[in-house]
Order: structure tokens, then C-alpha cells, then sequence
């Protein structure tokens, strides 16, 4: 897909200095710029590259003076950075603007989509689903029977979606993931072996929520899993059955929330931090990485460590335990000493 300088001015409401038909199909770096690439200069500490890109088209502030000669068009705008982002939301909105429905693909008895809906090929769409308007699905994914899909959603190739998901509008699935899949429940039989207990919950996802690639989320045993309008959630990541993450928390790749704990509003969770059944974690909570969160967590603490405690107290810990070697041998020493007197 090209763009010519003028297009982009026109988006960004900037000045064209140079050639208004320049085109460009691609976005670089501006060190290293090739031709028919898109790119920006913010910083300052950049701005010699200018002189020697071979970018098609450059995005500058209003301000910038070229002091030598330039092969790049520039298009002047009040904050380049700003620009250059803006730009790009609306390429990716332009290259995900897909719509018709793809063959061979399946969809099931008394399914209800609408306006707008991209079905990528060899897609599966049970019984009974809603899907609401300006729909995403891309290939090779799955949706199971009686699923509710809002406004704007979009899954990318690969994503499974169980039966009787509930998700809600503006909400993005990257590949791999999954969910409602059925959560870990197994009860424990006198000869050692383990009986499945049924897993008939389901999911509930609210709005905006963005789910990375590889990560699953399990469906209630009884009642439903729950993600909270805005949760953010990165890749490879395991949220177990009768979880409820609330609104606006962040999670990091390779985090695992045990069954049935809460999370608070606007908590922070680093990667790789392991979280115990049945437990509370509080609003504006920050977990530092590598963190194992074995009891409950109150509002606005910042924790670290496994078992983890308060953050400041872990750091001063930590710069003990470095210097445990150095102090048991004082220690000796003095115990020396005192056994000489």
C-alpha cells in the first residue's frame, strides 16, 4: 500500500516541503532509511542523519532549519513524535481493515454478525454466536457454540474461543491464545489416581481488554472467569478458572494466577511472578518480577520476592544477604575474640 507526501500532510494537517508526490510503501529508521520508506526525526541527538537518509519522506517539527542540502521530503508537522504515532494507529487501521468472509470456512446454525465482519479462511463458528459489527477473525480460528462477541473485536490467526464466552467490544486476541479452556480441577481418589471434576463456568471479558499470544485463560468451574474493562494482558500467560482481574491492571509474559484469587484496579504485575490460589490482591498493587505471591496483598503495596514481602525492605535484605559471607566471617571473629577473653 502506497501513500504519496501529500496523503500523509493531509492526515497529519502538516506542510509538504520538497516533492508532494514523493511515495512511500514501508516505515524505517531514519539512520537507516532506504527508498520509498516513512520516517521521523524527534530527537535531536539524531538529526545528522537527516543529511544522509535515503528515506523517501521525513516527518519533522515546524521548527527544523535544514542547514545542508536534503534528498528526503519533509512533511512539517507541530510534534513529529506525536505524528509519527499517530501514523501509524492509523496504518494498522488501514491494514486490518478487512472485510468478507473467506472459503472454505464454517459457519454454524443460527449465527447473528454484524456490518463489517472479516472471516479468514478455514474459521470455525458454532452455534447460536453473536458477533457484533466491524468483526475481525482472521484464520484458523476456532469459536465455539453460544459465544457473545461485541463491537470492533478482532482475533488474530489461530485464536480459539470455547463455548459461552462473553467478550465485549474493542477487545484483541492475539495467536495462540485461548480461551475458556477448561480450568485445572481434579479431586484426589483413594487408590491415587484423580477424578476430573466438570468444568461448566464460562469467561467474561469486558471492554478494551487485550489478550497477548499464548496466553489461556480457563473457564469457571462454577460461575465465571473475569477480566475487567481494560486489563492488559502480555503473552504466555496462565489465568486459571474463577480468577477476576479488575479494571485497568497490567500483566506481564509468563505470569500464572493460581484458581479463584482476585486482583484489584490499576495493579501492575512483572513477568514470571507466580500467584497462589484463593488469594486477594488489592487496588494499585505493583509485583515486581520473579515475585511468589503467597498471601494477601493490601491496597498500593509494592512487593518483591519469593515468598514476597515489602519492596523496600526486600532491597536493604538483599544488600545483607550479598554481604552474608563478609558478615558471619566478622562474626566469627568477634565470637574469637570474646571465646579468648
Amino acid at each position: 500500500m502506497k501513500f504519496t507526501a501529500e496523503q500523509i500532510a493531509g492526515i497529519l494537517n502538516g506542510e509538504v516541503i520538497g516533492n508532494p508526490m514523493a511515495e512511500v510503501y514501508k516505515l524505517s529508521k531514519i539512520e537507516e532509511g532506504t527508498e520509498g520508506s516513512l520516517t521521523f526525526l524527534a530527537n535531536k541527538k539524531y538529526i545528522n542523519f537527516i543529511y544522509d537518509t535515503q528515506a523517501t519522506i521525513t516527518i519533522v517539527n515546524n521548527d527544523f532549519v535544514a542547514e545542508h542540502a536534503l534528498t528526503t521530503t519533509l512533511i512539517k508537522v507541530e510534534d513529529s513524535y506525536k505524528s509519527f504515532s499517530t501514523l501509524l494507529e492509523y496504518y494498522n487501521q488501514v491494514k486490518l481493515m478487512k472485510s468478507g468472509i473467506e472459503q472454505p470456512s464454517v459457519i454454524s446454525e443460527k449465527v447473528v454478525y454484524g456490518d463489517g465482519l472479516y472471516l479468514g479462511s478455514f474459521c470455525y463458528i458454532g452455534k447460536n454466536v453473536i458477533i457484533g459489527k466491524n468483526v475481525k477473525i482472521y484464520p484458523n480460528t476456532f469459536i465455539g457454540d453460544n459465544c457473545i462477541i461485541g463491537d470492533d473485536c478482532i482475533f488474530f490467526a489461530g485464536v480459539r474461543v470455547y463455548s459461552e464466552t462473553e467478550i465485549g467490544n474493542n477487545c484483541t486476541f492475539h495467536s495462540g491464545c485461548i480461551i475458556g479452556s477448561d480450568g485445572f480441577g481434579f479431586a484426589p481418589l483413594e487408590d491415587g489416581t484423580f477424578s476430573k471434576i466438570p468444568q461448566i463456568g464460562n469467561v467474561i471479558i469486558e471492554n478494551f481488554v487485550e489478550v497477548g499470544a499464548n496466553t489461556t485463560i480457563d473457564r469457571a468451574t462454577l460461575g465465571s472467569t473475569i477480566i475487567r474493562k481494560g486489563v492488559k494482558l502480555d503473552n504466555h500467560i496462565q489465568i486459571a478458572h474463577n480468577v477476576e482481574i479488575d479494571e485497568n491492571t497490567v500483566i506481564a509474559s509468563q505470569t500464572g494466577i493460581a484458581g479463584s484469587t482476585k486482583i484489584g484496579k490499576n495493579c501492575m504485575i512483572g513477568g514470571q511472578v507466580g500467584i497462589a490460589g484463593h488469594l486477594i490482591i488489592g487496588n494499585g498493587v505493583k509485583i515486581q518480577a520473579q515475585s511468589g505471591i503467597a498471601k494477601n496483598v493490601t491496597d498500593n503495596e509494592v512487593v518483591q520476592g519469593t515468598p514476597s514481602f515489602n519492596y523496600a525492605d526486600f532491597s536493604k535484605s538483599y544488600v545483607h544477604f550479598k554481604n552474608l559471607p563478609k558478615i558471619v566471617k566478622e562474626i566469627e571473629i568477634l565470637k574469637n575474640k570474646q571465646t579468648k577473653k
